[in-house]
């Protein structure tokens, strides 16, 4: 089955100054964000991307940039639900505030019961659809086009990735707070029919070994065991 690199966008003005960007226009990548975008196109060098998905946001589209530069055979195809989590009235808001709202508490502690406040905020729940939604299907469309061995990537958001992860770890929603993932990381998630498989997360360094591996010849050593989990670890071989 495909692999899927889910890419946080690199550091953007907001992170850096502690406010919640959420749809807010005109959040960038800031300095710091711009160097990173450029290293991850050199991380992924090694790696034969089919299809590349962006939230529409900004500081998706300039992480990417550096990449569709390099690879110009590459075309960036969007899609709203990889877009950030709608959060209505705290859009915008320093962090340090934000922590002292009641609905915060919910938020760690409770996450599937948090819906944020105002006409356009939605619920935590709302959002681990959508974006699980956006991933599956995409998943199985470069499976179709590009065969069993693509690899593909996702650009999008913290709060998106976390819970993309959650759901392919069969984890409650309300246990997504345990996850964490830095600007410009890269985790990778395998679905088959059997289970999805969490390759990386949250990795800032090499990628090579996330490259298809050679399939062993039919009736081959045995060491193949399709879409199973490998009984005492990955042996690296497959």
């Amino acid at each position: 089955m495909p692999t899927l690199l889910l890419v946080r966008h690199g550091r953007s003005t907001a992170n850096s100054s502690g406010i919640l960007a959420g749809w807010s226009p005109g959040v960038s990548l800031d300095e710091h964000g711009e160097r990173q975008a450029k290293a991850l196109a050199e991380r992924l060098a090694g790696l034969p991307v089919s299809t590349v998905v962006s939230s529409p946001l900004d500081r998706c589209r300039e992480t990417l940039a550096p990449l569709l530069s390099a690879r110009p055979e590459l075309t960036m195809r969007l899609d709203e639900r990889l877009g950030e989590c709608r959060y209505g009235d705290w859009t915008g808001r320093p962090l340090a505030e934000l922590a002292k709202e009641p609905l915060w508490a919910t938020v760690q502690a409770q996450p599937s019961a948090a819906t944020f406040p105002g006409p356009e905020g939605e619920s935590l729940r709302e959002l681990s659809h959508r974006a699980v939604e956006s991933v599956r299907e995409w998943d199985a469309e470069v499976g179709r086009e590009h065969g069993p061995d693509a690899v593909w990537l996702a650009c999008s958001h913290g709060d998106v990735i976390k819970a993309i992860v959650a759901d392919a770890l069969g984890l409650h929603l309300d246990l997504f707070q345990r996850i964490s993932v830095e600007p410009a990381s890269v985790t990778a998630i395998r679905y088959t029919p059997s289970r999805p498989y969490l390759l990386r997360l949250g990795d800032t360094g090499e990628l090579g070994g996330l490259a298809p591996r050679p399939r062993p010849a039919e009736g081959g050593d045995g060491t193949d065991q399709g879409d199973d989990a490998v009984v005492g670890g990955d042996t690296g071989t497959r």
